[in-house]
């Protein structure tokens, strides 16, 4: 199987479903976006040895996944088989930022997003997703978009916020204060 296939050369590209669209479309800047975080999680996955950790951490790409194949599909088409994100998924990342947090100090004051690469690398993850739930927004309000898919990006930027200073506590890193 070929890799390239000529027919996004012109600007274009294929939804699943068949329908085509310019690629600087919302819909397209959406998925290509939680693409884009999908990659970042990789990264920081290259800097986390737990186990359980990085086996919750491919869950997650899992689901990103599943919500590029929801986002990418036409929705004009209502037959189509595409995964779907459950509430469960949701109440996993809770669990998971409930048990991280239970390790650190409570936060009284803003954090730079700083002081260990893996650390920068976290909160790098959690702007792209943050830019991929503004970018699903932007969506929403002019397609129908599963509302479950803002409230999943919005849970997972608050668990990359947590993951960045558990890895932080793990490194032995102290964190770097704002200091207006």
């Amino acid at each position: 199987m070929k890799i390239y296939t000529k027919r996004g050369d012109k600007g274009e590209t294929s939804l699943f479903g068949g329908a085509r669209l310019p690629k600087d479309h919302l819909r397209i800047e959406a998925y290509g976006t939680v693409d884009e975080l999908n990659s970042c999680l990789g990264v920081v996955m290259a800097y986390i040895e737990e186990a359980s950790t990085l086996l919750f951490l491919q869950e997650i790409q899992s689901r990103l996944f599943d919500m590029g194949a929801i986002l990418a599909a036409d929705p004009s088409k209502k037959n189509l088989h595409i995964p779907e994100l459950k509430d469960s998924y949701i109440e996993a990342m809770e669990h998971a930022i409930d048990r991280m947090n239970e390790q650190l100090p409570e936060l009284k004051y803003f954090i730079l997003p700083s002081g260990h690469i893996a650390v920068a690398h976290c909160h790098v993850a959690r702007t792209v997703c943050r830019r991929a739930e503004r970018a699903v927004v932007r969506l929403s309000h002019e397609e129908e978009v599963p509302e479950i898919v803002v409230r999943y990006l919005n849970r997972l930027s608050d668990y990359l916020f947590v993951m960045s200073r558990y890895l932080g506590s793990k490194f032995d890193v102290e964190e770097v204060k704002w200091i207006p």
